[in-house]
């Protein structure tokens, strides 16, 4: 029987309560955090018309960016959609930087976005028995700006080795990519790893692709034809019922 030595985690859905969110409320607060992108290319003498060009055509980006990820894997890139869209209104690239604009993207915790109550709990248990672990995200914001939230919700120091997020990789899980960066980042093997999300087909299906298990986190009802062709190796509702799991894979863990 393998030991168990690490825990990959998806963060968002499965660590971070986002469920007060809507798409458009999403939006409503996104428009405050690109507007000192939008000052940023206008400081460097670019002129691409006003802020509202400047926004609609951002999303229509990362609308088109997120699309074409469906097909392609490739993930987007937030530094990348603000270089597109200021290329596509007419700023010259020589003379903006992509690291600028995530600097000066204002990126930070979104009012009413909360760590679910049963994950530090668990985390402090898991983190008393050796057991280390890592963030892997389907995000387009780099790791630089998920890393602000992680902080300000207090939980960045229970991740001192692997956060990892898609935009960082280039891939979008289910790759191997990211799961396979995420195993070399802990130096651990798929048997002695295992994957925790809340997406089926993106953190089930890749983690098992690489010889990970993989538990689902319930949240919601699931797909009937997703749920006939992807098959966790385990399902919680809450992190209280993972012990039992553990227990029944490694033994004593």
């Amino acid at each position: 029987m393998s030991k168990l030595k690490a825990i990959l985690f998806d963060l968002d859905g499965t660590l971070l309560d986002w469920s007060r969110f809507t798409r458009e409320s999403w939006r409503d607060i996104e428009k405050g955090f690109v507007r000192g992108v939008y000052d940023y290319i206008i400081a460097q003498g670019n002129e691409i018309g006003d802020y509202d060009t400047f926004i609609n055509a951002y999303f229509e980006h990362v609308r088109n960016a997120w699309y074409e990820a469906r097909t392609t894997q490739k993930a987007p890139h937030i530094g990348q959609i603000f270089l597109n869209v200021a290329q596509s209104l007419g700023a010259s690239r020589d003379t903006l930087d992509g690291g600028a604009c995530l600097q000066a993207y204002g990126w930070d915790v979104f009012p009413g976005v909360s760590v679910f109550p049963d994950v530090k709990p668990m985390l402090d248990k898991l983190k008393a028995k050796g057991v280390r672990f890592g963030v892997i995200t389907n995000s387009a914001h780099p790791m630089s700006l998920r890393d602000r939230e992680l902080r300000r919700h207090g939980l960045l120091d229970y991740f001192p080795d692997c956060r990892i997020a898609a935009a960082d990789v280039g891939y979008l899980k289910p790759h191997r990519a990211i799961f396979q960066a995420a195993l070399k980042a802990l130096d651990t093997a798929p048997e002695e790893t295992i994957v925790i999300g809340d997406t089926p087909e993106h953190d089930i299906a890749g983690a098992q692709a690489v010889g990970m298990r993989a538990i689902l986190r319930v949240r919601q009802p699931v797909p009937p034809m997703l749920s006939g062709l992807i098959i966790p190796d385990a399902a919680i509702n809450t992190f209280e019922e993972l012990p039992a799991v553990l227990s029944d894979w490694f033994g004593d863990w």
